[in-house]
């Protein structure tokens, strides 16, 4: 990866995988963060600024053109841009569908008219049997991702990496609670039942660079990660006597799943992951998922107990370190 661009470049995982890529032995010659709000990139570039080979780019995905005069010499794209709030989408369709889809097939058609070799695309557990808008268009971009290889001809390749909840980043539980608990207010929960897949960032970085080197295109990589209990991670911030039932939202699940039995037929798997690919055997993924496998937060071997999210939270030293590897 000598040049690399990420869409959304300036939100949390844009963040992540630019520290990451600068803090290498021998980093990109050129990395562009591509994204539409300038005050982020202005912020980016104070804290990098001592960075000759970091570019920033103000664009939209929706803007095709733009896109492509982007990719220019481009080996790899990162694209994680996207509106990813639920509420929000589900009363803003047009916008959503505008970004999440057409800004999807908008980076196809700019990847390979520029030549690009490699598209990692990050796609989300509400893309697996969709109820809100947001995994509707999700799912609708993953299935833009993997088709795009036949527009490609092989000359760039295009996956998929889907994953969970995201500690900390923007839009999930942690900041909310964290915020709440600060103002002295009860922690809001929907619904006790409710399960969740738990990555931290610096996990989610890993595996997706691992997988851009194993990508050959058309592959849907899942990463083995564990599941929380929302009671549980309400209690590592508040005793229950603070909680407020909110009652489920619109668009919510009670638990989520990364891959469904009828994707399972197509699944392979390592220590660290599984994925998807309809046809041939995948690098690196060395055993066939078996029939019947449902990879869901509610029925994971891997879980957090609320004691180890109580030392996370409170930044314990000894806090555990949440790895890719699930244990049975």
């Amino acid at each position: 990866m000598r040049s690399v661009l990420v869409t959304g470049g300036s939100g949390s995982f844009g963040h992540a995988v630019v520290k990451r890529l600068l803090e290498q032995k021998y980093p990109p010659d050129r990395i562009i963060v591509y994204s539409r709000d300038e005050q982020k990139q202005d912020q980016m570039a104070r804290k990098y600024g001592h960075s000759n080979n970091l570019r920033f780019f103000i664009g939209d995905v929706r803007d095709e053109s733009r896109l492509t005069m982007a990719m220019r010499g481009i080996d790899m794209v990162f694209h994680a841009a996207a509106l990813k709030i639920v509420p929000i989408a589900e009363y803003n369709p047009f916008e959503v569908v505008q970004t999440n889809i057409h800004g999807a097939e908008n980076v196809v058609r700019a990847a390979i008219n520029s030549g690009v070799k490699k598209v990692i695309a990050l796609s989300t557990d509400k893309a697996v049997n969709p109820i809100n808008l947001y995994g509707a268009t999700k799912l609708a971009a993953e299935k833009i991702f993997v088709a795009a290889n036949n527009l490609s001809a092989g000359a760039t390749g295009f996956s998929v990496v889907r994953y969970g909840n995201v500690v900390g980043s923007r839009g999930s539980v942690v900041p909310l609670f964290t915020s709440l608990v600060a103002e002295g207010k009860p922690l809001t929960i929907t619904d006790r039942r409710m399960t969740r897949f738990w990555i931290e960032m610096d996990h989610a970085v890993d595996f997706i660079l691992r997988c851009s080197d194993q990508a050959r295109g058309r592959e849907i990589f899942i990463p083995r990660i564990p599941s929380v209990k929302i009671t549980d991670l309400a209690l590592a911030f508040q005793p229950e006597v603070g909680w407020a039932i909110t009652g489920i939202r619109p668009g919510e699940k009670i638990h989520e799943t990364l891959m469904t039995e009828d994707e399972a037929r197509f699944a392979w798997e390592n220590n660290e992951g599984f994925v998807i690919l309809p046809s041939g055997k995948p690098k690196m993924f060395v055993n066939k998922v078996h029939d019947g496998f449902r990879y869901s937060s509610d029925t994971n071997t891997h879980w957090l107990t609320a004691e180890q999210l109580k030392s996370w939270a409170q930044g314990s030293t000894t806090k555990p370190q949440l790895s890719l590897v699930a244990t049975s």
